[in-house]
């Protein structure tokens, strides 16, 4: 599996990783015993670099993790966010960067994950209340104390990322990024690669749109938070089934699937750029990990050209 180095600071990473959150909430039903075997099948097949957030499940994510992890933490890439603050009960407490908080975040994460290191800490979203340089500099002592090796940020603006880049070096930015989001063409990505960060592309897959097996809303389990997306009302369905379908005819073409002709494109973006599809199969799991080598040759562009020209409908939250 080819592998992407984020940052000048020594992070590598397979290019298909492994997004963890719909293993504990956000997407339908979820069962324990099928998770460990996902990320048991994972390891297996080299994707080791595994992303999770305090607030999945809440806290829960993080404990099946750390299930996982046992006997066999130095063979994972281990990447955990603090910043959206949540209690037990699931409710929302807001967005939280100050630095007494990102301690007492990461120490309650090493705890559940059942380890001494994060080796990839991001702030899960910018606190506006709270300089970056603050929340950063708050982060960089973590990687003093050897609780973190490298810094993240996920979905931060031009301008944060280059502040908090000259606090302590930042290794990756997290940003949705898919042939329906392309939004960090225009600046994230020209910043991040003039400071030498990485990217991590989440939701690569559109959030299961671009697989084809969402077609109307009653192919969502009820309690899957895209029923509440806006594009995923009736009609944003209905208006981007012509991004899908453009997919499905190149899938059908080379004999893929929609799925990995959607994250191939992704990752063929640049030797940067690294994505964190998410799955509960282990069948789409080992979809996903042979996108890797696919190579799109002249499609990469052809396909970003045509779908420059169809408006997406519905705003990503």
């Amino acid at each position: 599996m080819r592998s992407v180095k984020l940052g000048q600071q020594g992070l590598s990473v397979p290019a298909v990783g492994l997004g963890c959150m719909g293993m504990s909430e956000f997407y339908g039903d979820t069962d324990e015993a099928s998770s460990l075997a996902v990320l048991d099948r994972a390891l297996e097949l080299g994707c080791n670099f595994w992303d999770t957030a305090d607030m999945y499940g809440p806290f829960t994510n993080e404990e099946l993790l750390g299930k996982a992890l046992k006997g066999r933490r130095e063979q994972v890439v281990l990447a955990t966010k603090f910043g959206i603050e949540r209690q037990a009960d699931a409710s929302w407490r807001g967005i939280n960067g100050r630095p007494d908080y990102v301690k007492a975040a990461c120490d309650a994460s090493l705890k559940r994950l059942g380890t001494d290191h994060i080796d990839l800490y991001y702030q899960h979203r910018v606190d506006p209340d709270v300089p970056i340089e603050d929340t950063v500099g708050a982060m960089a002592e973590l990687v003093e104390a050897g609780k973190v090796r490298y810094l993240g940020l996920s979905e931060a603006t031009p301008d944060i990322i280059e502040r908090a880049h000259g606090v302590h070096p930042i290794s990756a930015l997290q940003t949705e990024y898919s042939l329906w989001s392309r939004e960090v063409e225009a600046e994230i990505l020209p910043t991040v690669r003039r400071l030498g960060i990485g990217f991590v592309a989440y939701s690569p897959l559109g959030r299961g749109f671009l697989t084809g097996r969402i077609a109307s809303r009653d192919d969502l389990d009820e309690g899957d938070w895209r029923l509440d997306n806006p594009r995923f009302t009736d009609e944003a369905l209905a208006a981007n089934a012509r991004i899908v379908d453009r997919v499905k005819t190149v899938a059908n073409a080379r004999g893929v699937t929609p799925a990995q002709i959607a994250l191939a494109w992704v990752i063929s973006r640049g030797e940067d750029i690294a994505a964190i599809p998410g799955t509960k199969r282990i069948a789409y799991l080992e979809q996903n990990i042979a996108a890797e080598a696919l190579d799109l040759g002249d499609l990469v562009a052809e396909l970003a050209d045509e779908l420059d020209q169809v408006d997406v409908v519905g705003t990503r939250y």
